[in-house]
């Protein structure tokens, strides 16, 4: 069945009277689209070699003070490959994900992104300022109604509805697929997560503590952003041959105690101008450490070893970063006056307690999703980079075993939930010691060009994470483990291959067979 006109008319029927279609756009194949800068300030690089497909921008009112936005892309026949894929966003951003979507267009997925209920970049906080409505949007609704709709759409584009539904999305849009998942599990057949911002409440209350920790600016216990390189190079030193290979990455910090007192300032043949104080060797060590609050309880795990060289995002600047402080100011307090210095642990019991929008995705029992389709069918994979310096990467294990104890066994919850950790990999995509990190997962396609998808040169379900969800939903072929690459200039594919190598499902591990060489991939076994 040939699909219907790229026009208004085509979807007014399944939109709700007070939807406003703002553009229904037909684009040629190997074009470019999106909205740019300035009016997608998030997300203002437009993908480009496109198919041909259908473009088509949606505004649905949800208040009288807020509003979603959400874009779709419908690929035309024979591209279109009969599924939804759903593209997350980023931070606090407020912007049409064009540059994922595009990439999930080329795949052949009608692709879907929203804005999540505003127009902002992702370290803007203050359009949450008394404003619940949109607040509630950021934290669950406007996903839940673009992918409702979006849905609704391709089946009158197509005269047929998808086949199989997705998800894909990193930090906070791997939060939103969980939340999404959990909330409404009948959305998604198959949900991929990375580097989650699950735990909204006291994510970013660590985020504003930990920065606190390293503050003021000056003091006795500041590390300065000028030594975070010298601690990651110690941290390389020490810590490189814990898996039992000298490769330049940390691949098991859990089997290294770092100790910087070999780099501490006045010990013998340590260079004056690259060493740690007392004092800032135990700034070092909370920095490491779980968030545990005066009264004893657990809050958030703390940053791996291998993870310095993104320290500077929330641990460089004389102020804690936006996304910890201004939530508690503008999400949480609905107080634009409210001191950072200030802080206290009572904040994160508050921000649990409030929990405004609903963002934290929470409930560990995710038996509704798992058992809809007779237990089959219904799969989730998750992922985070042991180089993760933004969001400490201890979140996901910690929602990965809470999520095994609910519901039963770890054996239990690999069966339909697998997990994987990144050697190496920063926040979402990237490395900084020339680790193995693209595995087709959100935001990465777009750091390697605007008109990539896929892994390039190996887009097969052993190289692609995403293609791999597709045949465990699909066909029942169990991801066991992914190959990730990295290329002579980590984000230049064109550059030659410098590593690839396996990761394992959690809890397995990649072992180098001996004698072979570890920059080849059928090296490593998972052990």
């Amino acid at each position: 069945m040939a699909a219907r006109p790229c026009d208004p008319s085509t979807f007014a029927s399944v939109l709700p009277s007070n939807a406003i279609i703002e553009a229904a756009v037909s684009v040629a194949n190997g074009s470019s689209y999106g909205e740019g800068a300035p009016l997608n300030i998030a997300f203002p690089t437009n993908p480009t070699n496109l198919p041909e497909l259908c473009a088509i921008t949606v505004r649905i009112p949800t208040s009288s003070s807020s509003r979603v936005r959400f874009g779709l892309f419908l690929p035309t026949a024979p591209k279109w490959n009969n599924r939804f894929l759903a593209v997350g966003n980023g931070a606090f951003a407020g912007g049409i994900n064009w540059l994922d979507m595009g990439s999930g267009a080329q795949y052949g997925f009608a692709s879907m992104s929203t804005d999540t209920g505003h127009n902002s970049s992702g370290a803007d906080v203050t359009w949450a300022l008394g404003n619940s409505a949109t607040k509630e949007d950021f934290g669950y609704r406007a996903m839940h109604l673009s992918v409702t709709y979006s849905q609704k759409m391709v089946e009158a584009f197509n005269g047929k509805g998808w086949d199989w539904s997705y998800y894909s999305g990193c930090s906070t849009g791997g939060r939103q697929g969980l939340k999404e998942a959990q909330l409404y599990p009948d959305s998604f057949d198959g949900v991929l997560v990375g580097a989650p911002a699950w735990w909204t409440s006291h994510l970013q209350t660590w985020t504003t503590k930990v920065a606190k920790d390293n503050l003021p600016d000056g003091s006795p216990n500041r590390i300065p952003p000028g030594l975070f390189s010298v601690i990651a190079k110690e941290a390389v030193r020490q810590c490189d041959g814990a898996d039992g290979v000298l490769d330049g990455i940390i691949s098991a910090p859990e089997k290294c105690q770092l100790d910087l007192s070999k780099i501490q300032c006045g010990t013998e043949g340590v260079d004056a101008s690259a060493c740690l104080t007392a004092a800032q060797i135990q700034t070092a060590e909370k920095i490491y450490g779980d968030y545990i609050t005066d009264d004893g309880k657990f809050a958030f795990p703390g940053l791996k070893v291998g993870s310095e060289n993104l320290w500077g995002v929330v641990l460089g600047a004389p102020a804690p970063n936006p996304l910890g402080q201004d939530y508690i100011k503008y999400f949480l307090l609905d107080d634009a006056s409210w001191k950072w210095e200030t802080y206290n642990d009572s904040l994160v019991w508050r921000a649990d307690a409030l929990d405004p929008g609903h963002p934290s995705a929470t409930k560990f029992d995710m038996s509704s999703f798992r058992d809809l389709k007779g237990g089959k069918n219904k799969k989730i994979i998750m992922y985070h980079g042991l180089a993760d310096g933004l969001i400490p990467t201890g979140s996901s294990t910690y929602f990965y075993e809470q999520v095994a104890s609910a519901m039963g066994s770890m054996s239990g919850v690999q069966d339909w939930f697998r997990y994987f950790l990144v050697p190496g990999m920063g926040h979402c995509a990237g490395t900084s010691v020339d680790a193995p990190w693209y595995i087709g997962g959100g935001n990465q396609a777009g750091s390697l060009g605007t008109g990539v998808y896929s892994t390039p040169g190996f887009g097969d379900a052993q190289h692609d994470i995403l293609l791999g969800l597709m045949n465990w939903v699909e066909k029942g072929e169990p991801v066991d483990k992914v190959i990730a690459t990295t290329w002579t200039k980590s984000s230049d594919a064109t550059s030659g291959v410098l590593r690839q190598r396996p990761l394992c499902a959690y809890p397995k591990t990649a072992r180098l067979e001996a004698g072979k060489d570890e920059k080849r991939a059928e090296s490593w076994t998972c052990k």
